[in-house]
């Protein structure tokens, strides 16, 4: 982003805080535009990124064909609806046919999608396409376990209500045998 959508933005966030009742130019809230600024173009950096550069490079030949499963990574996005955040884990799995990716990658990859405006729904879906689309697996699975601040703060006000989003391909939609193997593995989490 540059100095201009910056700016931009501050200027947009002065005017939300005056509609608000507030007074942008008392002392706690002086810096406060620029902040939210900053903290925005950070949050949503995901726009700025390109998938396939992340994983241009860090594909390999592998003859390997077990499930591999990264568990637990955290994810931060905010909602599309409410601009409020959601946080939470999500799961990876994917079975490899000829090639597999830098396990650090997929941390990254989950972060590009995450750091758009989301909906939880649509984040496990793009990271399944995504991991599908570049090796080719005999299938990929993504479970994403999240907490809505737009229900847990307004709304329904529950604060330990968790959406739980999946999103299998290949094998692992085609057989329950392996989808049980991969939700085994991510159970082992709790």
């Amino acid at each position: 982003m540059s100095a201009r959508d910056h700016n931009s933005i501050s200027a947009l966030v002065e005017q939300l805080l005056q509609q608000l009742g507030e007074d942008p130019t008392r002392s706690g809230l002086q810096k406060t535009p620029d902040r939210v600024a900053r903290s925005l173009l950070f949050l949503t950096r995901g726009y700025q990124q390109n998938v396939e550069e992340l994983i241009h490079g860090a594909t390999f030949e592998q003859e390997y064909d077990e499930m591999i499963v990264l568990r637990d990574i955290d994810l931060y996005s905010l909602c599309e609806h409410h601009l409020l955040p959601f946080y939470g884990k999500c799961h990876i799995a994917y079975i490899p046919r000829r090639h597999v990716i830098g396990l650090s990658k997929l941390p990254r990859i989950v972060d590009v999608f995450s750091r758009r405006l989301q909906l939880q729904e649509r984040l496990t879906r793009e990271i399944a396409n995504c991991l599908d689309e570049h090796l080719h697996p005999w299938g990929v699975a993504v479970v994403i376990e999240a907490l809505h601040l737009c229900m847990a703060m307004r709304g329904v006000e529950k604060q330990n209500a968790y959406v739980v989003t999946s999103e299998m391909l290949g094998a692992f939609r085609t057989k329950a045998s392996t989808r049980a193997e991969f939700l085994h593995f991510i159970r082992g989490s709790k």
